[in-house]
């Protein structure tokens, strides 16, 4: 089996209120892998809020696409090892991650095709069912938009809500977080997002008021390129560290490992070097005794938790158009079960790419 061509675009999709006041559209790097026997692998990364897609297409084409043609797609290891090799003066972070995780998401979508198997299964399943968080709580939101949407979550039977805490006042922070704390009640856990926004000193002030409210976590404190900072943070305050969305190799978790920064790491498999690298982190975190809970696409990360025994929970962020995907998987008593299909599951639907292509 030969790789014979690799069909790329852009696809710029708008999203839905309330997440619209935050987001006005994300976009989607599409490279869909074609081979001699007819199979075809779908890999795309999400680029949330979008800026830098188009960066992200023109890497992907110019320098990592020219390496796959004429090799056998099942080849994924090699494949992947002779992309992240392949230019030793850009780092495989930022622009690079996201166009390798594209092309590697469609190698494996590919392997498991051939193989006629859902990849989690191929990669050695340990379950087929995922819980899900709702996931969102912008700072643009108002009080009654954090309300509504943590409902709505709940309502699917997620047990889990996270919200943004961004306003610089952390008391202003800690009323919207309450609001929705007795908006859900008992039966809903939350966690809090603070997205980098702050230093060391603000992030343990604005914990010290919230470790009240029994949160799952405190995610991503300060910038991700300072891990030394996240340690602080991990070390100061009573809540446990989730991080790692804005992190992309293995070698920038094992650190997080070490230094003990993190109690929850969460790789995004559209920016952490695809599924190879996003699996290899998993069974680093294992061998430590930390869990992870991938960040957004669920639809493509369940494959992931379902092949990791550390795997946590999935994050549900709902903004697809109904129009983009021919199937979502459906969130069901707060979980999501992998779909059986063979590869990831996932396939654009019909037309999609005509009405949202740049």
């Amino acid at each position: 089996m030969k790789i014979v061509s690799i069909d790329t675009c852009l696809l710029t999709v708008p999203t839905p209120k309330p997440i619209s006041l935050e987001f006005a559209h994300h976009k989607l790097v599409v490279a869909e892998i074609v081979t001699d026997e007819g199979l075809r692998g779908l890999g795309y990364s999400l680029v949330f809020g979008g800026g830098g897609g188009e960066s992200v297409l023109t890497y992907l084409d110019t320098r990592l696409k020219p390496l796959l043609l004429n090799e056998d797609p099942r080849n994924v290891e090699r494949l992947w090892e002779k992309m992240y090799r392949g230019d030793r003066g850009v780092r495989r972070v930022g622009i690079a991650g996201m166009a390798i995780s594209a092309l590697d998401i469609g190698l494996w979508d590919i392997a498991g095709k051939a193989a006629g198997q859902p990849l989690y299964r191929l990669w050695g399943a340990v379950t087929d069912r995922i819980e899900a968080y709702g996931s969102g709580g912008w700072g643009r939101y108002t009080e009654q938009d954090l309300i509504q949407e943590a409902e709505k979550y709940a309502a699917l039977g997620c047990r889990y809500y996270k919200m943004k805490i961004h306003h610089p006042d952390p008391k202003v922070n800690r009323a919207r977080v309450e609001a929705v704390r007795k908006a859900l009640g008992s039966g809903v856990r939350m966690m809090v997002d603070a997205n980098q926004k702050y230093d060391v000193e603000t992030n343990i002030r604005q914990a010290a008021l919230l470790e009240d409210f029994d949160l799952v976590w405190y995610e991503e404190p300060v910038l991700a390129d300072d891990l030394a900072a996240c340690e602080e943070v991990a070390r100061s305050i009573d809540i446990p560290v989730a991080t790692g969305e804005n992190n992309y190799t293995r070698y920038e978790f094992r650190d997080l490992i070490e230094r003990k920064a993190a109690r929850y790491l969460m790789p995004d498999v559209c920016r952490a070097n695809g599924y190879s690298e996003t699996l290899k982190i998993g069974h680093l975190a294992a061998a430590h005794g930390v869990a992870v809970s991938p960040h957004v696409v669920h639809e493509l990360s369940l494959q992931v938790c379902g092949a990791l025994s550390n795997g946590f929970l999935v994050e549900l962020i709902d903004w697809t158009p109904p129009d983009l995907f021919e199937e979502m998987p459906p969130c069901k008593d707060g979980a999501f079960r992998i779909p059986d299909r063979p590869g990831h599951g996932m396939a654009l639907a019909k037309g999609a790419i005509q009405k949202y292509r740049t």
